[in-house]
C-alpha cells in the first residue's frame, strides 16, 4: 500500500458547470427576481479535488466525465487549481449543469436544480486499475451511486482499491438523492469504505436518528471512521460506535455555502495524506469550510484560472 506523503489522492466524481444566482429575500413567483448570476466550474468531486490541492496536496488526480461543450474549459480550470484532470469526453451528453439559487441573506442558504448530464454517465469502461498506480487514497463522490452506470464504476473502483490496500472514502453528497437511492442500498455499499464523510442531515437520514452524534456513532459501527460535518457546529468524529472527538467550526460570515462540505473533505483528505491525525485533519477541514463560505461558488481561489465562460474554452 502506498501511504503518507509519497502518495497521490485520486478523486472519482462529478464535474459540472455551476450557474450561481444570488438573490436577496424570497423568489417572486411568476415574475422577476433581481439576482447576481455567475457561471463557475463545480461538481462535488471536482470541488473536493481542488480544495485538496489548495490545502497542499501536491498530487491530486480527478477522474470525471464531461461533454464536449465545456471539456476544454473544465480541464483548464482544474489544471490551474493544481489538479491533474483525467476527463472522459462524452460524445452524446452535454456537461452537467447545476443552477444554485443562493439566498443572499444572513444564512446564505442554497437550493440546487441539477442536470447531471455527462457527469453520471461515467461507467466501468472508463476505469483502469492503473489509475491507482502511486495512489495513497481514493475518494468517491456519493453522486456516483445515483445512476446504474456510475454506481457500477464506484463498485469497480472500490474493489480495485481494496485489493491494493488503498483506503477509500466517500461523501454521501445529497440527502435528497439518498432518499431516491434508498438508505439500505447506500449502506450496503458503505460497508466497504474506510472513511465516511456525511453532512449532519445525511448522517441522520442514514440512521433514522435525530441527533447527529448518535447518528455518527451508529454509522461508525459500519465504517471504521465517520466524520459528520455540521456546518457552524463544526464536525463530529466517531469510531467503533462512539463519538471520539468534537471539532469546533471556524467563525465565518457566509456569502455562499455552496461547496463548504467539499472544502472540508478536500482539506481533511490532504491533511491525512500529509501525515496529520484525524482530529487535526478535521480542524483543517473546518478552516477550509470557513474559507469556502466566504466565497461565491464551490472552489478555492485559483489565481491562474482561465476564462469564467465555459463557452469560450479559453
Amino acid at each position: 500500500m502506498t501511504t503518507g506523503r509519497n502518495g497521490a489522492l485520486l478523486v472519482v466524481g462529478d464535474v459540472v458547470t455551476d450557474v450561481v444566482a444570488r438573490h436577496r429575500g424570497p423568489l417572486a413567483a411568476g415574475t422577476d427576481t433581481a439576482a447576481v448570476i455567475r457561471t463557475l466550474p463545480g461538481g462535488a468531486g471536482a470541488n473536493v479535488a481542488c480544495w485538496a490541492a489548495h490545502a497542499g496536496c501536491t498530487d491530486v488526480r480527478l477522474l470525471g466525465r464531461v461533454g464536449a461543450d465545456a471539456a476544454v474549459w473544465h480541464e483548464q480550470e482544474l489544471i490551474a487549481a493544481g489538479v491533474r484532470p483525467l476527463l472522459v469526453v462524452d460524445a452524446e451528453a452535454a456537461t452537467g449543469t447545476v443552477i444554485c439559487l443562493v439566498d443572499a441573506g444572513a444564512a446564505a442558504e442554497r437550493t440546487f436544480l441539477t442536470d447531471s448530464g455527462a457527469s453520471l454517465r461515467l461507467g466501468p469502461a472508463d476505469w483502469s486499475d492503473a489509475l491507482l498506480d502511486g495512489v495513497a487514497r481514493l475518494h468517491l463522490s456519493g453522486y456516483l451511486l445515483f445512476t446504474e452506470a456510475s454506481r457500477a464504476l464506484a463498485e469497480t473502483a472500490l474493489t480495485a482499491a481494496r485489493a491494493r490496500g488503498v483506503p477509500v472514502s466517500l461523501d454521501p453528497a445529497s440527502a435528497g438523492f439518498l432518499v431516491e437511492l434508498g438508505v439500505d442500498r447506500f449502506l450496503a455499499f458503505a460497508e466497504g469504505l474506510d472513511l465516511l464523510l456525511p453532512s449532519r442531515d445525511e448522517a441522520c437520514l442514514l440512521t433514522g436518528l435525530p441527533d447527529p452524534a448518535d447518528a455518527a456513532a451508529k454509522l461508525s459501527r459500519l465504517v471504521p471512521l465517520v466524520v459528520a460535518k455540521a456546518g457552524a457546529d463544526g464536525a463530529l468524529m466517531a469510531r467503533s460506535g462512539a463519538v471520539v472527538a468534537r471539532v469546533p467550526a471556524v467563525p465565518a460570515t457566509p456569502r455562499d455555502t455552496t461547496g463548504a462540505g467539499d472544502a472540508f473533505t478536500g482539506a481533511f483528505l490532504a491533511a491525512l495524506l500529509a501525515g496529520a491525525g484525524p482530529e487535526e485533519a478535521a480542524a483543517r477541514g473546518c478552516r477550509a469550510g470557513a474559507e469556502a463560505v466566504r466565497r461565491v461558488g464551490g472552489r478555492p481561489p485559483c489565481p491562474g484560472s482561465g476564462s469564467s465562460d465555459p463557452g469560450t474554452g479559453s
